[in-house]
């Protein structure tokens, strides 16, 4: 084995490098996490987002008080314990909706016994309009 053939095999992988700097690249600020549904999402200003149903109609407003983290800034942030004092995520409720059938199918081997049934989530859909906080 030549001595460029055992450098190269030697080399480990170059990392991709992580700083605040890309930080604003690839997120927009301010964001928050909220929980809805006992499901949390992250959510900036203008975000469109299903989840599951809130008893609102169309076209009304609603805001999420659950505020779990808040980003204002790259490295300015606050941590809930276990919620964010004060801040709030202000929405926009655009439709009800249903999630994609999920078919569950039950089989007893040897038996010729079979029952298959559907389900279908139902879902909001909202825009999010402010991050107060």
């Amino acid at each position: 084995m030549t001595e460029a053939a055992a450098a190269t095999k030697t080399k480990a992988p170059k990392k991709a490098k992580v700083s605040a700097a890309n930080a604003t690249k690839t997120a927009s600020f301010p964001y928050a996490v909220i929980r809805s549904g006992g499901k949390q999402y992250r959510v900036a200003k203008g975000d469109m987002i299903l989840v599951e149903k809130i008893e609102i109609e169309a076209g009304q407003t609603w805001s999420a008080e659950e505020v779990l983290f808040l980003a204002k800034a790259p490295g300015q942030f606050t941590i809930g314990k276990p919620v964010v004092k004060g801040a709030k995520v202000s929405f926009e409720v655009l439709q009800q909706t249903l999630g994609p059938k999920v078919l569950i199918r039950h089989a007893r081997r040897r038996q010729s016994s079979q029952k298959t049934l559907g389900h279908r989530q139902q879902l909001t859909r909202i825009l999010v309009k402010d991050i107060t906080g």
